[in-house]
C-alpha cells in the first residue's frame, strides 16, 4: 500500500488546495552486494585516511569542495542548515504554459498529487480548470530540504506533478564534439519517402504495458538458475553490429520485413551484399527490421 511522503497545499493565487504527495514510480532495479570471492562474506565498506591508514569515525568526516586538486574548502553542516530553502508546506505555481513547450528531457521523476481531507471541491476546481485550458502550471516547492521545480498537470481525475531539471543541469547538444556536420544528414526524397512509410508501418496505439524490462526478468531468471544449482554456460561476446552498405536496399528489405512480404528474403539479400560475413550478422538485421 503506497503512503503519502509529503503533505501540504497548492497555493494557486489566494486559493490553497491541502494535497498528499505519492510517488508515481515504483523501480525495479535488481540490487546486489559485493561479496569476497574465497569466503563469500559480503564486504564491509570502511572509510580510511589513505594518508595515515587509519579509519575514520563518522563524527570526524566534513564536508569538503575541491576548488584544485588536493586543496578543499572545508564546510559546517551549520552553515549548509543556514542556507537551507525555507521548509514552507506550500506548492507555489508561479506560471501556466503549454504542454507541447516543455521539451521532455526538463523531467525528472513523476509523483501523485491527491486530495487532502475536505479539499475535494477546491482540487476538483483547479483539475478542471486546467484541463480545459490545456495548460501545464509550473510551480516551486521544497521537497527533503531542496527546492525543487516542479511541473502540474492533469491526467484523468488526478493532478501529477513532475520534479524539473534546471535550465543549468541540461548539457547543451552543441556541446558535443562528435556532432555530425549538416550534409552527412542529407536524405534523398525517395530514401525520405520509404523511412516514412516504414515509420507508418510501424505505428501504433500507445500500450505502456506491452513492453517490459527483458533485461531485468532474464537477470531475476538468471540468479534462480544459480541459486537452484544449475551450471551457466556463458557465451561468447556478441560481434558489433555491421553497418548498412545499401540504404534503400536495407529500407526495403525493413519494410518487406514488417509487411510479412514474400520477396523480403531476396530484399535482404540485397541489403546484405558487399557486407562482411561475420557469424549472425544477416540474423541480427532481420531482427532488428521486425523490431
Amino acid at each position: 500500500m503506497p503512503r503519502s511522503i509529503w503533505s501540504g497545499a497548492i497555493s494557486f493565487g489566494l486559493v490553497n488546495v491541502p494535497v498528499k504527495l505519492y510517488s508515481a514510480v515504483s523501480r525495479k532495479t535488481v540490487r546486489f552486494h559485493q561479496l569476497s570471492r574465497e569466503t563469500g562474506n559480503r564486504i564491509a565498506q570502511r572509510r580510511v585516511d589513505p594518508q595515515t591508514g587509519d579509519e575514520v569515525a563518522y563524527d570526524d568526516i566534513v564536508k569538503g569542495y575541491e576548488l584544485t586538486k588536493d586543496r578543499y574548502v572545508v564546510i559546517t553542516p551549520e552553515e549548509l542548515d543556514a542556507l537551507d530553502p525555507e521548509k514552507t508546506r506550500t506548492i507555489d505555481i508561479e506560471d501556466f504554459v503549454d504542454l507541447e513547450d516543455i521539451d521532455p528531457i526538463y523531467y525528472d521523476h513523476p509523483y501523485y498529487l491527491v486530495p487532502d481531507a475536505g479539499a475535494g471541491k477546491a482540487y476538483g476546481l483547479l483539475l478542471n480548470a486546467m484541463r480545459e485550458s490545456g495548460k501545464v502550471a509550473i510551480a516551486k516547492v521544497v521537497l527533503r530540504s531542496k527546492e525543487q521545480l516542479v511541473a502540474i498537470r492533469p491526467q484523468e481525475d488526478l493532478l501529477m506533478m513532475e520534479t524539473m531539471i534546471f535550465a543549468d543541469e541540461v548539457v547543451p547538444h552543441d556541446s558535443i564534439d562528435e556532432l555530425p556536420a549538416a550534409k552527412d544528414l542529407k536524405a534523398s526524397s525517395r530514401e525520405l519517402q520509404m523511412a516514412q512509410q516504414l515509420i507508418d508501418s510501424l505505428s501504433t496505439e500507445w500500450e505502456p504495458g506491452k513492453y517490459h524490462d527483458e533485461y531485468r526478468e532474464k537477470v531475476l531468471e538468471l540468479i534462480e538458475r544459480k541459486a537452484a544449482g544449475e551450471e551457466i554456460a556463458v557465451p561468447a561476446e556478441a560481434p558489433q553490429p555491421a553497418r548498412v552498405p545499401d540504404l534503400m536496399a536495407a529500407l526495403e528489405a525493413s519494410l518487406a520485413a514488417v509487411r510479412g512480404d514474400d520477396d523480403g528474403q531476396a530484399s535482404e539479400k540485397k541489403a546484405g551484399a558487399g557486407k562482411g560475413r561475420s557469424k549472425g550478422g544477416g540474423s541480427r538485421e532481420r531482427a532488428g527490421a521486425k523490431r
